[in-house]
């Protein structure tokens, strides 16, 4: 044995190898004089006959062991498994086959081009280089097992079908120590029957053949139901997340995917507590969305009712830390009047039931009529109040008088007078960017034609509701609610036509159709003259005669000064149209 080391000791000295030849043989150097001493003993090197012979035979170990893998994935339904265990003699580890590492077939090669006898002796150059081997494994063990590992999960996950392609064996090199093991494990006549039995199915699949029926996978079991903690948590977020971007379609989305239809009312809770103290508009955008989830059908009234219950027994003594409670409940409770939502009778009779005892009911409910009043006139929520059969005797205590409530709440339009308050009767003269911003306010929420038309008549009077100003803002806050803003920009047409006869109601002569032409060329300007859009927008307006051609021949023709910034470029944009408008008049007149 020394002799072998003296060898390898000059071959280093005298660099006749490559570098990485060289580290392994040094390796093998240190180890000896470190006092190594061999597992077993010198028993020489092997011949050629004895090498192939062992090389075979674990080659044959390693196939069955993998089979017996794919096996055992079969019968368990893909899952992932345990590996196979193989005993293992005197501490060694046999390190597993992996398809990601390279195979050096110089080894082989050296083997075979060897022209000798069987009892031929191996070159020093190669048993140094199989020792390196099985000295290194032990290194190279754990990534390999951990790529083992990654194979036998990602195969989990992959259909049966394929695996077939991901199981060819080939043949590698093994370290002397395997070798030997190998050639200890018995007759190998024995061993490989199970082996052709084993690669027989696997290329049956390969080929189609369908030797037995595949388990049916189990049926996915139903989601857990949530407890009150996780619906709570899951709420929490997605309130949040509306308030911050006000996407209404997003959270109501977000509700019905929690599937617990019993703990809704932990949803309406949450959603009072968590705005009670914000602004208006969270309060506001709050009470829509429990709106639209009653009005679709997520939300039943009698959850709605469980959540609201909670948060009005304690609001006599939540009432001392905020001493508005009273209006901004009704800020919450205000938006489930509207359509689609719950009746008044209804709504009035069950949020009550807990205030009345308190003497409270008469102030949140006066509350409430009096936010209506800002959305509708007075005279048509004193009809709402009459048709839902409604008494203040029912909402107020005993001895209170009710005639002195009604004057000094101003809600004498709920007792059927037809004389209204000086505050009430009173209309606010709004801005252009005041109109624009509630205008806009109602398009966002979704609200429907007659809302924003009960909002006109309570806030407007006729005169500024005939204005110019008031036309250009709704018919801005109209089309750019329509604007679909994908790349390039599209108009949705479905929103225009649900909102011509707004338009129509409004646009009542071609005097203000030229103003809400004058109003869409500005917003053109505004976004920088979008192609094709106004082109867009003038075809939908067209199809569902909000403008006339009257109107459009006056705006095209128009010279008015302060009308005439991005004229020309909106000119240009619209010729098409404009073109196809004579040629279909020049048919119909021919007609």
């Amino acid at each position: 044995m020394d002799q072998y080391f003296n060898q390898m000791d000059k071959i280093i000295k005298e660099r006749k190898t490559s570098s990485r030849i060289r580290f392994m043989l040094q390796d093998v150097l240190d180890l000896r004089k470190s006092n190594w001493v061999p597992r077993r003993g010198d028993q020489g090197p092997k011949t050629i006959d004895q090498i192939h012979k062992e090389a075979e035979m674990e080659e044959h170990r390693e196939q069955i062991k993998v089979q017996q893998q794919l096996l055992s994935k079969k019968e368990g339904g893909g899952g992932g498994g345990g590996r196979v265990s193989q005993p293992q003699d005197e501490g060694w580890n046999t390190v597993p086959i992996s398809k990601n590492r390279p195979i050096d077939t110089n080894l082989l090669s050296k083997i075979t081009k060897v022209q000798s006898k069987s009892n031929t002796r191996v070159p020093l150059q190669f048993i140094s280089l199989t020792y390196f081997e099985r000295y290194s494994s032990s290194e190279r063990g754990d990534r390999e097992r951990d790529r083992f590992d990654r194979f036998d999960r990602r195969e989990g996950r992959e259909g049966r079908d394929d695996r077939g392609n991901r199981n060819e064996i080939t043949k590698r090199s093994f370290s002397r120590e395997s070798q030997e093991r190998g050639g200890r494990g018995g007759d190998g006549r024995v061993s490989n029957e199970p082996v052709r039995r084993v690669a027989s199915m696997t290329d049956d699949r390969d080929r189609g053949i369908k030797r037995e029926s595949a388990p049916t996978p189990p049926p996915s079991l139903p989601k857990p139901a949530l407890s009150e903690e996780e619906v709570e948590k899951k709420s929490n977020a997605i309130i949040e997340e509306y308030l911050h971007i006000n996407d209404l379609k997003e959270a109501l989305q977000c509700v019905s995917e929690l599937n617990s239809a019993s703990l809704l009312y932990v949803f309406v809770r949450t959603g009072l507590e968590s705005t009670l103290e914000r602004s208006t508009i969270a309060r506001e955008h709050m009470g829509l969305l429990l709106h639209q989830l009653v009005k679709a059908g997520t939300l039943p009234p009698q959850q709605y009712y469980k959540g609201l219950l909670e948060i009005l027994e304690a609001a006599e003594d939540m009432a001392i830390d905020i001493p508005h409670i009273w209006l901004y409940l009704a800020e919450l409770i205000t938006p489930m009047l509207h359509e689609g939502g719950i009746p008044m009778g209804q709504l009035f009779r069950e949020i009550s039931k807990p205030l009345v005892p308190l003497g409270k009911a008469g102030v949140l409910l006066a509350q409430i009529l009096k936010l209506l009043c800002k959305g509708m006139t007075p005279k048509k929520v004193g009809a709402m109040w009459t048709d839902a059969g409604l008494n203040w005797r029912n909402f107020l205590p005993k001895d209170e008088d009710v005639n002195k409530f009604v004057t000094d709440q101003k809600v004498e339009y709920t007792t059927g007078e037809e004389t209204e308050s000086k505050e009430t009767s009173k209309k606010k003269v709004f801005s252009g960017e005041e109109l624009s911003k509630q205008l806009d306010r109602l398009l966002q929420d979704k609200a429907n034609n007659q809302r924003i038309r009960d909002w006109v008549e309570a806030n407007l009077d006729e005169q500024q509701a005939a204005s110019n100003q008031f036309i250009r803002a709704l018919m801005t806050s109209v089309c750019q609610s329509a604007i679909i803003c994908d790349n390039p920009y599209k108009v949705d047409a479905e929103q225009i036509s649900q909102r011509a006869r707004l338009l129509q109601r409004y646009l009542c002569d071609e005097q203000k159709e030229l103003q809400a032409l004058y109003a869409l060329q500005a917003l053109m300007v505004h976004m920088e003259q979008p192609a094709n859009l106004l082109r867009m927008f003038f075809d939908a307006l067209y199809d569902e005669d909000v403008i006339k051609e009257e109107a459009f021949y006056k705006w095209e023709s128009s010279k008015d000064p302060a009308e005439q910034t991005g004229k020309g470029v909106a000119l240009k944009s619209v010729t098409a149209f404009f073109t196809w408008l004579r040629e279909a008049e020049e048919e119909s007149d021919k007609d």
